[in-house]
């Protein structure tokens, strides 16, 4: 065969190799890989559970997620909520239910009551699920298989201490004290 001949076969060698190698990858076969995970599972299922019977998932503090939560009162009374996450990822609606390493959803909850669960940083809290007094406002983090994501078998979560207070003559405009919360409060 002459050097003309060789060098075309090659390449469609090459390329039929190629697209032999890239069938293969990402198809989520046996070996557990997919979109957007790993085929190792994260962390090790502890005994622990929430208020509705979801397992704990210890991950080592070094890799764990992390978050804050800041709730700001609005004019009309309701609050603002904005999370701050470190190593992790909010999954999008639909993402399976699998465990993958940072990522997942956060659940609001208000004095240990689920209110919403967010796949983003930010919601706008009722003013009617915080009436007059003291709350806590809590963010947790999820797994997308619904497991609690926990470091030394505490769950990652942070809280923040609001008191809504009645409408009345209040210069600012605010309808109650602002508050942050720290990781793990």
């Amino acid at each position: 065969m002459s050097s003309w001949t060789r060098a075309p076969l090659a390449a469609l060698a090459v390329c039929l190799l190629l697209l032999a190698g890239a069938a293969g990858c990402g198809s989520g076969g046996a070996r557990g890989h997919g979109k957007g995970g790993s085929a190792t599972p994260v962390g090790k299922l502890l005994d622990h559970t929430d208020e509705a019977g979801r397992r704990y998932r210890e991950v080592g503090r070094k890799s764990a997620p992390e978050v804050g939560v800041e709730v700001q009162p609005d004019a009309g009374g309701s609050w603002d909520v904005r999370l701050t996450v470190r190593r992790f990822r909010f999954s999008p609606a639909g993402t399976a239910a699998r465990a993958v390493a940072g990522r997942g959803l956060a659940h609001l909850l208000v004095d240990g009551r689920l209110v919403c669960r967010l796949r983003t940083p930010e919601y706008h809290l009722a003013a009617r699920l915080v009436p007059r007094g003291t709350h806590h406002i809590t963010a947790r983090l999820y797994a997308d298989d619904g497991t609690v994501w926990a470091v030394e078998g505490r769950p990652v979560q942070s809280t923040a201490d609001i008191t809504a207070s009645e409408p009345g003559p209040d210069p600012t405009g605010s309808a109650g004290h602002a508050a942050s919360g720290r990781p793990g409060a």
